[in-house]
């Protein structure tokens, strides 16, 4: 490589990278989807200190609403994107140890373990999915879902925003 070659290269790895409006947009719109999961997880542990179910993290209460009906390893769990949080062997342990989650080995590879929801694990499955269908009740009746969606996004998603922080401000 000549000499102006490796000084145009050095000056293109120098250069700061331009910030389309899309990329802008897709930024924005990963932060406010970070600030509502936590919202959420805000929303499931009120509504669980408020039915006096103290023994479940959020994190937990969505992974069991995650399972749902489904029997699954661990590892699918995390290639399904249904896990939530930093450690799913330790919370699984404990949805185990608590009785929310069986767990078993499986038949044909004795290596997985399969897991799924126990009676009382799909009672709390019930309760997050009653607390997110009245959540989605009040955002069907505030009319935030009726702006055209192309052109009012970064609008929308900041207005569902403010719902959600306004329901664990003022709904308990």
């Amino acid at each position: 490589m000549n000499r102006f070659a490796l000084i145009q290269r050095d000056a293109d790895r120098t250069a700061a990278p331009a910030v389309t409006a899309q990329s802008e947009c897709y930024l924005d719109t990963l932060q406010i989807l970070d600030r509502l999961h936590r919202l959420m997880l805000d929303l499931i542990k009120d509504e669980f200190e408020r039915l006096g179910r103290v023994d479940l993290t959020p994190v937990q209460a969505l992974l069991v609403y995650n399972l749902g009906g489904s029997e699954v390893s661990a590892g699918e769990l995390r290639s399904r994107g249904m896990y939530q949080g930093s450690n799913v062997s330790y919370n699984l342990k404990k949805l185990v140890q608590m009785g929310y989650v069986h767990h078993q080995r499986c038949e044909q590879d004795r290596r997985s373990v399969r897991v799924r929801l126990t009676d009382d694990g799909t009672a709390v499955r019930d309760i997050v999915g009653a607390l997110f269908t009245r959540h989605a009740d009040g955002l069907d009746a505030s009319g935030i879902l009726d702006d055209p969606p192309l052109e009012q996004v970064n609008r929308q998603w900041r207005r569902i925003e403010r719902f959600w922080t306004e329901q664990i401000r003022y709904i308990y």
